[in-house]
């Protein structure tokens, strides 16, 4: 079962589309430039641990909009 959540912007986004969309993003980034690669996902809203897991297990971090600081952490 799909789950709709509505963005910032205003209209409804299937977010196991946009998991998908953002682990096939961050493969063709590493199948380009190495593995090296960062990709972040910068969260203004709330997600559910099961989305947040879904990122993680395809290796891709997050930071919270409350918590900028945290791009220091990493460097950024």
């Amino acid at each position: 079962m799909a789950r709709w959540s509505k963005n910032p912007q205003g209209d409804f986004t299937n977010t196991n589309k946009r998991r998908k969309e953002e682990a096939t993003k961050v493969h063709q980034l590493r199948d380009t430039y190495g593995e090296s690669v960062q990709f972040l996902l910068f969260l203004c809203v709330y997600f559910g641990s099961d989305y947040l897991g879904y990122e993680a297990a395809e290796g891709i971090d997050w930071v919270w909009e409350h918590r900028m600081d945290d791009l220091a952490k990493i460097g950024i």
